[in-house]
C-alpha cells in the first residue's frame, strides 16, 4: 500500500455561504411557499410534477387549528361527515 502524503489525507472542508432565496410572497395551490429557484425541472431526481395521479381528497388542504384540541378537532371532522364521536355534545 502506497503511502499518501499529509496534504492528500486531509479533508478541506469549504463553507458555503447562505442560499440566496428571496422569502415567498404567494402559496401555490399545492399549499406550498412560491419560490423563484434555479431548478432544472427535466432533471430525472426533480418531480415536476408531485401530485400526477392523485386525488381531490388527497389535495385537499387540511390545516391544523393550534387553538383546539386534537379530540375537537377529530369530534369537528366526524360531526360534519355526520357521525358521533365520544366527545360529541348531542
Amino acid at each position: 500500500m502506497a503511502n499518501k502524503s499529509k496534504t492528500a489525507q486531509k479533508t478541506v472542508k469549504q463553507k458555503s455561504a447562505p442560499a440566496d432565496i428571496p422569502a415567498a410572497k404567494t402559496v401555490e395551490p399545492s399549499g406550498a411557499p412560491d419560490q423563484v429557484t434555479d431548478v432544472d425541472l427535466g432533471h430525472p431526481a426533480v418531480d415536476a410534477n408531485p401530485r400526477e395521479q392523485t386525488t381531490e381528497d388527497q389535495n385537499r388542504i387540511d390545516f391544523n387549528d393550534p387553538t383546539i384540541s386534537g379530540a375537537e378537532a377529530v369530534a369537528r371532522h366526524l360531526a360534519e361527515q355526520g357521525q358521533a364521536s365520544k366527545t360529541s355534545k348531542d
